[in-house]
């Protein structure tokens, strides 16, 4: 496999596969448990996460990469095959989360910073050796008529901009993930006011990266799409995918070779809609494809319930979404497809 940054890249964008968020802290997979009644072990932790994995069928065709958590990316399966020579069968690249999470910004009431950047040169190499070939940092962007402010977006914009930097002189491609938040308080935003905030958000990135001296061709943007608050939400698929890909010409330079979006708070078929409208009728210099976790999984979850003889029923719920985001990716999903499964 080739190591060079660009190559590894377009690895992970290319042939509209896409990127399973498997990166869940311990403390998010307890509440994803919490709505089977699974009590969140190691174990039971792992197990999910073989389910996933081994799905033969959406590992091989449909999924590009599995961004990890730390726990994970050193786990074994129950058999004692690592989990990472696992996923690299199925011919996808292991990566890794590694941020340490937003916590509260001093003296910027509601918005918060992500830390993690101590120690993070040392992290890099041991994730590294452990076969990690690309890392994932968020930087999280509240969103309300008086925020964000412009402190916290130039913090978090700068904290990826080092984080880019220490990976790739780790010879590891970064996730650069800005998320301007679809459902932070209130939620009452309109799709105009996410615009204006998402361009602006996404050229202070770019602004950051080029002062940090990242090379563009051996990184990947992970954004939120431009849609109004929960509270608020009415526009169509359509304008979703209008002015997400206006933002996204106005601000990310041709050389980023690929954008895998987040779901944030949009449901499966939504999450699946939008990426689908994005990929159709625009020509866009990018492959633009997906890094989902609950859109990918939430139905897999469901169907297993936390019990053995529910695998296979678990892994053909993960497999098809896989495969719908995969068809979005190409621009040829469409809904009849959901009601087909």
């Amino acid at each position: 496999m080739s190591e060079r940054l660009e190559d590894i890249a377009v690895k992970m964008v290319a042939g509209a596969r896409g990127l399973l968020a498997a990166d869940e802290s311990t403390a998010t997979i307890k509440k994803r448990f919490d709505t089977i009644d699974l009590v969140s072990t190691e174990e039971s932790r792992r197990d999910y996460r073989e389910l996933l994995f081994r799905t033969d069928d959406a590992m091989k065709k449909y999924i590009s990469g599995v961004i990890l958590y730390e726990e994970t990316l050193f786990q074994k399966a129950a058999d004692g095959t690592p989990f990472v020579d696992i996923i690299r069968a199925a011919g996808s690249i292991p990566g890794i989360k590694v941020d340490t999470g937003a916590k509260p910004m001093t003296y910027f009431p509601g918005e918060t910073i992500t830390e993690g950047l101590d120690g993070l040169r040392e992290r890099l190499a041991k994730y590294y050796e452990a076969g990690a070939r690309f890392a994932k940092w968020r930087g999280v962007i509240a969103i309300s008529d008086k925020l964000p402010t412009y402190g916290s977006i130039k913090a978090n914009a700068h904290a990826l901009a080092r984080y880019a930097a220490l990976c790739q002189e780790a010879k590891i491609v970064p996730i650069v993930e800005p998320e301007v938040l679809m459902d932070g308080e209130p939620g009452t935003h309109d799709i105009a006011r996410s615009e204006d905030v998402t361009r602006f958000v996404l050229q202070t990135v770019f602004q950051e990266l080029a002062e940090q001296r990242i090379q563009l061709e051996g990184m990947i943007l992970k954004p939120s799409m431009v849609i109004d608050g929960k509270k608020a939400r009415k526009a169509s698929v359509e304008e979703v995918a209008e002015r997400t890909v206006k933002v996204l010409r106005q601000t990310v330079p041709s050389a980023v070779p690929g954008i895998a979006f987040l779901s944030g708070g949009q449901s499966n078929e939504e999450a699946t809609a939008h990426l689908s409208a994005i990929n159709t009728g625009f020509s866009l210099p990018w492959h633009v494809t997906f890094s989902y976790g609950r859109a990918l999984q939430d139905m897999a979850i469901k169907a297993w319930g936390g019990k053995k003889e529910n695998v296979a029923a678990g892994q053909r719920a993960f497999a098809h979404r896989a495969e719908m985001n995969h068809l979005a990716a190409k621009g040829s999903w469409k809904k009849e497809l959901e009601k087909a499964a």
